[in-house]
């Protein structure tokens, strides 16, 4: 199997008869400007070491050192192999807030970083320590959306959180309990899998009842853990590069703060806890308290790292430009001597 870790990078490619026509051009250009000052037949023996052919040459080594070097930065693999191996771990379904609230400073001081920059964080370093689980992820605002189906392939779902913006979820508003059955409804079917939902979110809820939901998921045996991000104290929400901040219909600022209260009780009825996402131990509260749910048996599938193919590449574009820069535009001495095309 082939595959190439840029492949977008191979688009540079097109670049080659482009820079091959120019020369031509440039190549036509000269011989009208030489045609100016008498034959070429006449001119010819007035420039005794000016190659014919060479110039020709030295572009040919040279657009096979860029197209090599093309292909190095488009990193060729091959080789990868598909893996199956029997794991022990659970399920976990992610429900991220991505309401415009989630803009506003994750801490006291508005020039911290926003919750949802927090957010991602505390991701990426809980999803490293899951080890052998599978994960999912959700985003909510108004509505809820699958961003990442169940899935043990924790390189995918590290790539989707750099993707994830407040511009995702076209509707506004935050809607946890939509969120929450969401992911009830994302688990596999497999009944002897242990289950658990992390919701992230400021804990502003404006269009459902989350603890419904939550009281069903607990009902499912599902465990339901809440990680709090904001400041109780409320913080502006940004808009654009501006400075500019968001305003109600009367166009005052409005005040996004953490309902700690809803956060807490959401973790109550789900059976979980609930963990400031300011809090250094956040992510170890959190994994600990993933540690309490039983772990069942799976298949996992593992793809082997490709080998490299890129060093190949690179010494053939080093090659080739060492040609290059032996090779003079002038006639080889010894070669003159020689006439190829006589009888």
């Amino acid at each position: 199997m082939f595959s190439f870790a840029n492949p977008h990078l191979l688009y540079l490619l097109f670049l080659l008869p482009v820079v091959a026509g120019l020369y031509i051009i440039a190549r036509i250009a000269r011989r009208r400007k030489l045609m100016r000052y008498g034959r070429i037949a006449t001119l010819t023996p007035l420039m005794p070491d000016a190659s014919r052919y060479k110039p020709g040459i030295k572009l040919v080594l040279q657009l096979i050192a860029i197209a090599a070097l093309v292909i190095v930065l488009a990193r060729p693999r091959a080789g990868a192999k598909e893996e199956v191996s029997e794991v022990q771990g659970i399920e976990v379904m992610i429900c991220l807030d991505v309401s415009n609230s989630m803009l506003a400073s994750s801490t006291d001081d508005p020039r911290g970083v926003s919750r949802l920059q927090r957010a991602k964080l505390v991701l990426e370093k809980l999803i490293d320590k899951l080890d052998n689980d599978k994960v999912g992820l959700i985003v909510f605002a108004g509505d809820a959306y699958t961003q990442l189906p169940i899935t043990s392939d924790f390189v995918s779902a590290k790539m989707f959180l750099n993707s994830i913006s407040t511009e995702m979820v076209p509707t506004q508003g935050t809607a946890i309990g939509a969120a929450i059955q969401m992911a009830m409804n994302s688990f596999t079917p497999d009944e002897d899998m242990q289950r658990a939902i992390i919701v992230i979110t400021d804990g502003e809820n404006f269009e459902d009842d989350p603890l419904a939901a939550t009281q069903e998921a607990a009902k499912r045996g599902i465990q339901v853990d809440v990680i709090g991000l904001g400041s109780t104290k409320g913080a502006l929400i940004p808009i654009g590069r501006n400075g500019q901040y968001l305003k109600d219909d009367s166009g005052n600022p409005v005040t996004t703060r953490l309902d700690e209260t809803m956060a807490r009780k959401i973790a109550e009825e789900g059976d979980g806890i609930y963990v400031s996402g300011a809090a250094s131990t956040v992510v170890n509260d959190v994994d600990e308290q993933l540690k309490t749910l039983a772990t069942s048996s799976f298949e996992k599938i593992n793809y082997t790292a490709s080998a490299e193919q890129f060093p190949v590449f690179a010494w053939i574009a080093l090659a080739f430009l060492i040609l290059d820069i032996f090779m003079l535009d002038r006639k080889v001495g010894w070669l003159k001597k020689i006439n190829f095309f006589s009888k």
